[in-house]
């Protein structure tokens, strides 16, 4: 529901409970009021009556009786009760020291009239005269005065606004409470997202601000969760194309040293190679030693070799050259090369291959690129030695062949476990970081999936999934 709605329906709701609360106050002050008119009319008939019955009266009667009613009928308003004959004497009253007082007859205004007189010491409103002529057939007998203080219809007259007044102070209190809770209710969302917005434009794009109404705030929030989304895409947007742009860099400059390092190092791996077979057999003393240091320095340039292969490779196509191999069969084409350095670090290498595991279609080269990989990564976290699990499984449901490269190394660190297959990426001092970003590539072009799951300090598994 939208805010201008709720404060058009609060407002309405609280004109109807105002309204509905004056007209139900109204309707009793005029049951109220109308009784005690009634009442007083009651009253004042029967005033008129008993006066009317001692002017008519052939007998004398006695002031006590107007006296004692007027006890009975005072606290309706009827204040005195006169009965005045023509010539404007007062013959009776129910206060006996009006008794014998004249009235002059022209003053004596016939029905209802405020009362010239005041009314004394008493709080009251201005007293009324109710003068009523006696008529008995065509002759008047004289008239009878009625003195009359209206207190009672004045006292709920006050009640009445007293009420009245009340109620409207009531609405306007709950009105005022409704507003204020209202303001803390919308204020408070909208203070939060202020301060949210604060901390977005600090640069924490990790804000979210949570949509809790239907109504113009949470409108507001879904928009700024909409832009702050849009600026998380366009950060890593830009963050990507930062490191594209600085990966360019470094490829065209790893390119370029690459191919000059190259023609040396071919250079001296046949120098080596001519050298071993010129001097080795002329020092046949000297021949064991010799062709160990030879045989050193010529796996060193082929280390470098290999690094300067994968700096010129890592930007290029791949062209797969696909064959049907079993696991078994690569495993034995990557080990040769690897065996004296595996067996010299105290690496054990283990297989649990199934014998039924079907063959796969792979390009052999470079899927012995990725064993080599996989097995130098195990060796070097392992610098006291371990051991190396190889291992397989076909999932037919899926359609693929599992391949697991298990070490018992140091394990990665959970905020580094993200970046192993970013491209120069390393945790070693020697290392370039593009083995394991060659090797994902590799899996990916061969239509699979690398997966790494680590525990600091237990060990490192690399998951291989290919297509049957």
């Amino acid at each position: 529901m939208k805010l201008n709605t709720k404060l058009v329906m609060i407002m309405l709701t609280m004109l109807v409970i105002a309204m509905l609360i004056l007209f139900v106050l109204n309707q009793f002050s005029q049951n109220d009021l109308v009784q005690e008119i009634q009442e007083s009319s009651t009253v004042v008939s029967k005033a008129i009556q008993l006066s009317v019955e001692d002017l008519t009266s052939e007998t004398d009667v006695e002031s006590s009786r107007l006296k004692e009613y007027l006890q009975q009928a005072r606290n309706k308003g009827v204040n005195q009760i006169n009965i005045i004959n023509n010539e404007g004497e007062i013959i009776n009253s129910s206060d006996p020291a009006q008794i014998g007082k004249k009235r002059e007859i022209k003053k004596l205004e016939k029905g209802l009239k405020a009362s010239r007189r005041g009314g004394g010491a008493s709080q009251s409103l201005k007293p009324y005269d109710l003068v009523v002529p006696v008529i008995v057939g065509d002759e008047q007998l004289g008239y009878v005065q009625v003195d009359l203080l209206l207190d009672n219809i004045r006292d709920i007259q006050h009640a009445n606004f007293v009420r009245r007044l009340a109620a409207t102070s009531l609405v306007f209190l709950i009105g005022m409470f409704l507003t204020i809770f209202l303001a803390r209710r919308y204020t408070f969302p909208i203070h939060r997202l202020a301060a949210g917005v604060k901390d977005v434009s600090a640069g924490d794009l990790s804000v979210t601000f949570h949509v809790e109404s239907g109504d113009e705030i949470g409108e507001l929030a879904e928009n700024l969760n909409e832009m702050v989304g849009k600026l998380r895409e366009k950060e890593l947007l830009e963050k990507r194309l930062f490191e594209a742009e600085h990966l360019s860099k470094v490829g065209q400059l790893a390119a370029g040293i690459a191919h000059e390092i190259r023609n040396p190092l071919n250079y001296i791996s046949l120098a080596i190679d001519h050298l071993k077979s010129e001097f080795l057999p002329s020092c046949p003393e000297k021949e064991r030693d010799l062709g160990a240091i030879a045989d050193n320095i010529k796996e060193e340039v082929r280390k470098a070799n290999y690094m300067v292969l994968n700096f010129m490779n890592y930007g290029r196509p791949l062209k797969l050259r696909r064959q049907r191999i079993t696991y078994a069969e690569l495993i034995d084409k990557a080990m040769p090369i690897m065996r004296d350095r595996l067996k010299e670090q105290h690496i054990e290498v283990v297989r649990e291959i199934p014998e039924d595991l079907p063959p796969m279609r792979v390009d052999p080269e470079l899927m012995r690129n990725c064993l080599c990989n996989f097995i130098t990564n195990g060796a070097q976290a392992m610098p006291d030695g371990g051991r190396i699990t190889l291992g397989a499984r076909l999932d037919r449901e899926a359609g693929v062949v599992l391949l697991t490269f298990a070490d018992q190394g140091v394990g990665i660190d959970p905020q580094d476990l993200e970046k192993v297959f970013q491209p120069y990426f390393t945790t070693k001092e020697a290392g370039i970081g593009l083995g394991l970003a060659i090797t994902e590539r590799i899996v990916k072009e061969h239509g699979g999936s690398l997966e790494v799951k680590s525990s600091k300090g237990e060990g490192t598994c690399f998951t291989v999934s290919l297509p049957l």
